[in-house]
């Protein structure tokens, strides 16, 4: 159903960009794209960062720039080592693969969860890995009893798969970007590729071994490194940023006191708002909101398309990135007072 309606969404996006780049009356149309984090492009010092870097062969270990932000991520997360590899989605199959070498070994994790809902079942295609998922709590986290339960009964049992791995999603996107109580780092650097796995040295020994085997040995990788490092220069403060734009839109969503639209203040943690929509399909919110009019032009004289993807049948998802500035956040919360007025005067009228 998810796939389906962010398709949808999409198609409907690219509708509404060839109808040109003007909003009516000569006024510019002002994108903010809050679909994802993964959207970001990268800026001047990414990309001359980029072309400027040392390279070496990687696959021999030989490559500066990635043994410079292995080095640095390993410090930041605490751990021994990482490792750079190409796509988020490796990095959690790598993962899976390291700790679940037998075939047939079960892995715990949420129903809702990144890795079992939008990896294509890669642990099980691939790793042969049996994923046995548990429903998610309101705050991304699993019921511990019945963790419990999961993991002991295949103890000793001729019957049951053996428990090798549990995977907790922090933060967990479809639960709103929900902090799990244990430290955290979320993603955010505006890097255009790349995953690290992070861990002791003779688990990434083991990643690196699969990182070749699934074809994510690359060569003169810095060249993507070097765009990760400029993101870690000012992580934090990027990060702290996105978070309070993100509570920004959130209250101010509030205070328009729609009957349509409404938001969990007390869910908003980091930087993602869920949004609970009432009384319209939420793909026909996110299509009024991409949508630019003479009327909006008339009596706000801007021309604003926000862009969202439909999350369930009664939500939407907005996600802050280091792309969408405060400016950014108060052009869509005025957005998003103009649509919830027409759609307050279609019911009145």
């Amino acid at each position: 159903m998810l796939r389906g309606l962010a398709r949808a969404a999409v198609q409907r996006q690219g509708a509404l960009r060839t109808r040109g780049s003007g909003g009516g009356a000569g006024v510019p149309v002002h994108v903010v794209d809050l679909r994802s984090d993964t959207v970001t492009k990268p800026g001047p010092a990414m990309r001359r960062a980029m072309a400027e870097a040392v390279v070496g062969d990687d696959d021999y270990g030989e490559d500066p720039t990635v043994r410079e932000l292995q080095e640095k991520a390993a410090t930041l997360l605490g751990v021994d080592r990482t490792l750079f590899v190409p796509t988020n989605t490796m990095a959690n199959l790598i993962s899976v693969m390291c700790h679940c070498q037998r075939r047939g070994s079960q892995l715990l994790l949420g129903q809702e969860s990144h890795l079992h809902v939008y990896e294509q079942g890669g642990v099980a295609q691939i790793a042969g890995v049996h994923s046995h998922p548990l429903p998610d709590l309101p705050h991304g986290t699993l019921d511990l009893a019945e963790l419990e339960r999961m993991v002991t009964r295949g103890l000793g049992s001729p019957y049951h798969p053996v428990c090798e791995l549990i995977c907790l999603e922090n933060t967990h996107s479809s639960s709103g970007g929900r902090v799990l109580p244990i430290d955290y780092l979320r993603q955010g650097l505006g890097a255009p590729v790349g995953a690290l796995v992070g861990g002791p040295t003779d688990f990434i020994e083991g990643a690196w071994r699969l990182r070749k085997a699934l074809g994510g040995g690359m060569r003169q990788a810095g060249v993507l490194a070097a765009a990760a490092l400029v993101g870690l220069a000012d992580v934090e403060e990027v990060l702290l940023r996105d978070h309070q734009n993100a509570r920004r839109f959130a209250q101010g969503l509030q205070e328009l006191a729609s009957p349509i639209c409404s938001v969990d203040l007390a869910a908003v943690e980091t930087n993602m708002v869920m949004v609970t929509v009432d009384g319209l399909p939420p793909q026909e919110l996110c299509r009024r909101l991409q949508a630019v009019s003479a009327d909006e032009v008339a009596q706000t004289g801007r021309a604003v398309r926000v862009l969202l993807f439909p999350w369930t049948g009664r939500s939407v998802r907005a996600v802050w990135h280091r792309d969408v500035s405060a400016r950014d956040t108060e052009l869509a919360l005025r957005k998003w007072g103009f649509v919830l007025k027409q759609l307050g005067a279609l019911r009145t009228g």
